[in-house]
């Protein structure tokens, strides 16, 4: 319109960067970081965040370059994830259950300038450094983590420092150092890896924009106010803690640093520091549901708990709620900066048996405000499937929360985009109220007689099963049936079952097509995100062979 500029003054490029120097000011003395002893108020980790910025800049890293971290929930995790884009890098936080080797993959790909590293994972860093080396490839500059409370030491040497600390680092950087923000908002942030469950890592790009607004989406779908507690259970290398390490930022909220996650640890810090706010995949609400008696505490006020990552089975989310805790449900992948749908509740759903309520609680759910449409799609024909219940197609995102695309790899970047939607590989149905339910992961589907089987709808009746902790089913293969359901099951600590009790139990909830016809009693293969790894358990499954002959049907 005539009169209407573009200007300074009107348009600033989004970025979270801005979230911590407003917290900075207004919430200068609230506490930032809590980890054992240790606590920061916002207005130190401000400071912390630009003199660390001010050291890469000292060290040679410019705007585009990569800065990796290896490091579980400790506090330079939540400082990184500012001071890295502040000195204009992009941040790329790895896997901690990665070898040296994938490390190295990773680092290499990335084209890592500098890597931080937490002592206790320094050994893997360590060799996807020397693995780089003796390939003749440049080497990032290593970082040590420390304990904050444990003196400085070097493994092998006492007397003599080898390796640049983090504290070197914050030390050496200046607090008045003039932060870099990005030209273009839909420039890289960061870059973080697929988790691998289906298939190689890929590098996911998020932009400031992106992060931006899906921090903002974060705080609203946990339904956080000013000022929150935030208890890290998921991990905050995972989609950037959800983009919920930015999203505390922005309302001031205290970061719990939880390095390492049992059930004891979980209930101690929410009654020790009154937390109002947790996540986690669904692996944390089984440690929490099933922890013993000694270990649990009561809840002296209702704990907000957001849960994904994977499907959650409705027996465990109703345990959960019988705890005190208040479930939300969110979905999304690595290439949707983590959430992109919640389980909206609707108050007519109140009236609702527990039970049911936490069925409605177990589905996937709508958009989130970043997140323009989630729709169900028939990969083939790439048209929107009707909203039934029962039609299964691939579940598909547009909007604002969708990754840039796949680092040095256009060739995926255009397969998962075709037609102008985001492909996640995930298939579903969309009920008559628009909400969307997951059915199986495209690979998980079992067809057995040329039915349909969704591992995830045998997995929720068996985590009924009093016996049953864990459990996680695959396709077996059949000569007369094509597949058959294969499950793979962790027993409570003390249970006995046997195959053939589970089979029947399954047999009595479920059409006998869709029950288990083995069972594998054994601990679970898991991603560090709390995600199962399938093609491992489908691999095992192939090795098991046929269990029938042709024309021998027991159904």
């Amino acid at each position: 319109m005539e009169g209407t500029i573009k200007s300074p003054a009107n348009y600033v490029p989004l970025t979270p960067i801005s979230f911590l120097d407003r917290s900075a000011v207004v919430y200068a003395d609230r506490t930032s970081v809590v980890y054992g002893p240790v606590t920061y108020t916002w207005r130190q980790t401000r400071d912390r965040c630009v003199r660390i910025a001010s050291a890469l800049s000292q060290l040679g890293i410019s705007s585009g370059d990569v800065v990796s971290v290896l490091a579980p929930n400790v506090p330079a995790m939540v400082e990184l994830h500012f001071a890295v884009p502040m000195a204009g890098a992009l941040l790329c936080t790895l896997n901690i259950r990665h070898d040296s080797a994938l490390v190295a993959v990773l680092l290499r790909h990335s084209e890592t300038k500098v890597l931080f590293a937490d002592h206790q994972f320094l050994r893997i860093a360590q060799g996807a450094c020397e693995i780089l080396s003796k390939k003749g490839e440049k080497v990032p500059l290593l970082v040590l983590i420390q304990e904050p409370s444990v003196q400085p030491l070097v493994p092998g040497n006492n007397k003599k420092r080898l390796i640049m600390e983090y504290e070197d680092v914050v030390a050496m950087g200046k607090s008045d150092f003039q932060v870099i923000r990005p030209k273009d908002e839909c420039d890289a942030i960061s870059l973080n890896y697929t988790s691998g469950t289906t298939s190689s890592p890929k590098g996911v790009v998020y932009s400031h924009r992106g992060a931006y607004l899906n921090s903002l989406a974060t705080v609203l779908l946990n339904e956080m106010h000013s000022s929150p507690t935030y208890l890290w259970t998921n991990p905050m290398f995972h989609c950037n803690g959800w983009c919920l390490l930015w999203g505390v930022t922005a309302i001031g909220g205290s970061n719990i640093c939880l390095r390492n996650v049992t059930a004891k640890g979980i209930f101690d810090n929410i009654s020790q520091h009154e937390v109002t706010h947790m996540g986690g995949a669904p692996t944390i609400l089984n440690m929490i549901v099933n922890a013993s008696e000694s270990e649990k505490k009561p809840l002296l006020r209702k704990v907000s708990f957001i849960t994904g990552a994977a499907p959650p089975p409705a027996h465990v989310i109703y345990k959960m709620e019988e705890l005190g805790f208040s479930m939300f449900h969110s979905y999304g992948l690595t290439e949707t900066y983590g959430p992109g749908t919640v389980c909206t509740w609707k108050p007519e759903w109140d009236s609702l048996p527990s039970e049911e309520q936490a069925k409605m609680k177990a589905r996937q759910g709508v958009n989130h405000i970043g997140i323009e449409e989630v729709a169900v799609m028939d990969p083939v024909t790439m048209r929107t499937l009707p909203a039934d219940g029962v039609s299964m197609g691939e579940v598909v995102f547009r909007g604002n929360t969708v990754m840039n695309g796949y680092l040095k790899n256009p060739e995926a970047t255009k397969e998962s985009f075709k037609g102008g939607w985001f492909w996640s590989g995930d298939l579903g149905v969309k009920h008559p109220d628009g909400y969307i339910e997951l059915k199986d992961r495209s690979k998980d589907i079992i067809i057995s007689g040329g039915e349909n089987i969704s591992s995830i709808e045998v997995e929720s009746v068996l985590f009924t099963h009093p016996c049953v902790l864990e459990a996680a089913v695959v396709a077996r293969p059949d000569e007369y049936w094509g597949e058959t359901a294969c499950a793979f099951v962790k027993l409570k600590d003390g249970s006995k079952a046997t195959a053939e009790e589970i089979i029947s139990y399954c047999r009595s909830k479920l059409p006998h097509y869709m029950a288990p016809r083995s069972i594998v009693f054994e601990d679970l293969p898991k991603t560090s995100t709390g995600k199962v790894q399938k093609f491992v358990l489908r691999t095992k499954a192939k090795a098991m062979g046929s269990l029938s002959k042709k024309g021998t049907s027991k159904l």
